[in-house]
C-alpha cells in the first residue's frame, strides 16, 4: 500500500509514519493486499485538538474517516479503528452478495417438470401387537415360527447368555439366525 502524508500546520515525523504504518499492518488483511492507496491528513486545529482524517482507496470504494481528540497518536489510532470497520462492513457485504441464496422462482421447478414425475410415497409403517420376548432355545424358537404365520421371530437366546436374537424364514425353506 502507498501512503500519502499531508500535514497542516504540523510536521509529519517518522514516528508518526511509523505509526501509521504498524496500525494499518495490523489490518491489511482486510485489503487483501490490494489497498492501493492511503492519504493521511494531519492537523492542529485551534483549542489544542489534533485531527487526523485517513482515506484509503480499494477497489472501487473510498473509504475516509476522521477523528479529533487531544492526543495525535490516540487520534490516528481511532481513524485507524473507523476504516477498519469500514473495511470489514465493506468486505462483508462482498461476501454476501456472491453467497446470497437464489430465489425460490429460479430453484423450483417449473409446473411441466412437476406434473411429469410425480414424488414417490413413502410406505407406511402398522404397529402390531406388543408381546413378551421370552428366554428360550433357537429349535424352539424354530417350533413356535412354524406355529405362526410371520416369517420371523425376536427372542432371548438361552443358548447365549439369554442375549436378544432374531430367527427367520429363509426362501430354500430353511431358517436363519441372527445374533447381535
Amino acid at each position: 500500500m502507498k501512503y500519502e502524508y499531508t500535514g497542516r500546520h504540523i510536521e509529519v515525523t517518522p514516528a508518526l509514519r511509523s505509526h501509521v504504518e504498524e496500525h494499518f499492518e495490523r489490518i491489511n488483511h482486510l485489503f487483501d493486499g490490494n489497498g492501493r492507496s492511503a492519504h493521511i491528513i494531519i492537523e492542529v486545529e485551534h483549542g489544542g485538538k489534533h485531527r487526523s482524517e485517513v482515506i484509503v482507496k480499494w477497489r472501487d470504494q473510498t473509504l475516509t474517516a476522521t477523528t479529533s481528540v487531544m492526543d495525535m497518536y490516540k487520534s490516528l489510532t481511532q481513524t485507524i479503528d473507523k476504516i477498519k470497520k469500514q473495511a470489514l462492513k465493506s468486505k462483508d457485504k462482498i461476501i454476501d452478495k456472491h453467497q446470497r441464496v437464489k430465489k425460490v422462482s429460479t430453484v423450483a421447478p417449473k409446473k411441466a417438470e412437476a406434473d411429469v414425475a410425480p414424488a414417490p410415497s413413502l410406505p407406511e409403517i402398522i404397529t402390531t401387537d406388543n408381546y413378551a420376548v421370552k428366554p428360550m432355545t433357537a429349535e424352539e424358537a424354530v417350533l413356535r415360527l412354524n406355529d405362526q404365520e410371520n416369517q420371523f421371530l425376536v427372542f432371548r437366546n438361552a443358548d447365549a447368555n439369554e442375549r436378544i436374537a432374531v430367527i427367520y424364514k429363509r426362501r430354500d425353506k430353511n431358517y436363519g439366525l441372527i445374533q447381535p
